[in-house]
């Protein structure tokens, strides 16, 4: 007995994840009449964090929801911005994504990150536990069923991932309140304070510091604040924010 058949249109933008068989409008795709569409999705390639909408036969439909015969599905991308509901907008990285946290932190996004890899099961529980939306470029982590929420991150350049999770959450923005190392609030710091801290030459040519209240970590506006600050600039510019 032959197994039904049903006919799935993937999203322009979802369709890195599929074989080029799928990347064309309505392709056939055997199903086995029990697993549910959300299964069917995942099994073609697609992270569920990446679906937005599914649509069968034109109307709206939970991922629980099983295929029958004949069916004609659209997997839809994530709608942007995306809303997620039920906790303060915050970020767990994985061990890949060192550069983008210390971005999103320097913009004064709450993003935290694991510097050595605690394994997929570990980053999964702490997503849950700190409801946090996990961001990675691997999709079996995202496939986890324990992770609380999840976004894939579409490139490996810096600067492309910064502008595609900034265009996908619309975090608000603080630039210079977090520290880029731990993710601490920053607050501002007396010369005298922190002078022991400093090298003779950052004690001599600077004045202004500011301290993370996490780590004692020090920060002053030295050699590289000028391409921290056209960081900061470009994305408060597209993205709004307040600059601190």
């Amino acid at each position: 007995m032959s197994r039904p058949e049903i006919h799935v249109t993937v999203a322009p933008e979802l369709r890195l994840f599929v074989n080029s068989e799928l990347r064309r409008e309505r392709a056939p795709v055997t199903v086995d009449a029990s697993s549910s569409l959300g299964h069917v999705v995942e099994s073609l390639g697609v992270p569920l964090t990446e679906a937005g909408r599914l649509l069968v036969d034109g109307r709206p439909v939970p991922a629980a929801h099983v295929p029958s015969a004949g069916e004609s599905v659209e997997v839809r991308a994530v709608e942007r911005p995306q809303q997620v509901p039920g906790a303060p907008l915050r970020f767990l990285l994985d061990v890949h994504l060192g550069t983008l946290a210390r971005r999103l932190r320097l913009l004064g996004v709450d993003a935290a990150y694991e510097s050595e890899d605690i394994g997929d099961p570990a980053l999964a529980a702490l997503s849950a536990a700190e409801r946090r939306v996990l961001l990675s470029r691997d999709r079996g982590l995202l496939r986890r069923r324990e992770i609380w929420a999840g976004a894939y991150v579409y490139s490996d350049r810096p600067d492309e991932q910064l502008r595609d999770v900034l265009s996908r959450f619309l975090p608000v923005l603080a630039p210079w309140t977090r520290c880029t190392a731990c993710n601490g609030r920053l607050a501002d710091a007396e010369k005298d304070t922190v002078a022991q801290r400093l090298e003779h030459g950052t004690r001599r040519t600077y004045d202004v510091f500011a301290q993370c209240t996490a780590c004692a970590r020090v920060y002053w506006r030295g050699a590289h604040h000028e391409r921290l600050e056209a960081i900061v600039e470009d994305a408060v510019r597209e993205f709004g924010g307040r600059v601190v």
